[in-house]
């Protein structure tokens, strides 16, 4: 249908549940799947690499921050601890998610970006608001997260 795919976080601390859909491009998508499901590669792939270097580098990844949202287009860093300094590296967020999964740490938003971009799912659709007359893009949207099986996700 389209080379882009969606990565949806899931915001662990709100009481009521809202999820960050931000979309991202396939290899990216393949990196973070490849990692999320435990696959073994021949060879580093781009984000393994970047994990070797920033260790080589004697720094570890403590954290990944997306940051932004300017004009659809989403920001995130990279946070790096090295000899007890911390440092901060500008990244897409598609690519901090790949290194964020490989590396094991954790991955926070901004709280200004899940206010302008964040969705919560109703619980019944049906119940919902309704869309614009012919906005059937969000429609079908809200319709494939609120089918989402997020059950097997667990914070790490």
């Amino acid at each position: 249908m389209s080379h882009h795919r969606v990565v949806i976080l899931r915001d662990l601390e709100s009481e009521e549940e809202r999820l960050l859909p931000i979309w991202i491009g396939p290899f990216e998508a393949d990196a973070i799947t490849i990692r999320l499901q435990g696959q073994e590669v021949v060879r580093p792939l781009t984000h393994d690499l970047l994990k070797s270097v920033i260790e080589a580098l004697g720094a570890t990844l403590s954290h990944i921050v997306v940051s932004d949202l300017d004009e659809g287009t989403f920001y995130a860093r990279l946070v790096c601890l090295r000899d007890g300094q911390e440092f901060e590296v500008d990244s897409r967020p598609s690519d901090a998610i790949a290194l964020a999964v490989r590396a094991q740490a954790p991955i926070y938003v901004e709280e200004s970006v899940l206010e302008r971009a964040a969705i919560t799912p109703s619980p019944d659709i049906s119940t919902g608001p309704k869309p614009a007359e012919g906005d059937r893009g969000s429609d079908a949207f809200r319709d494939f997260v609120e089918g989402l099986d997020l059950g097997g996700l667990e914070e790490k």
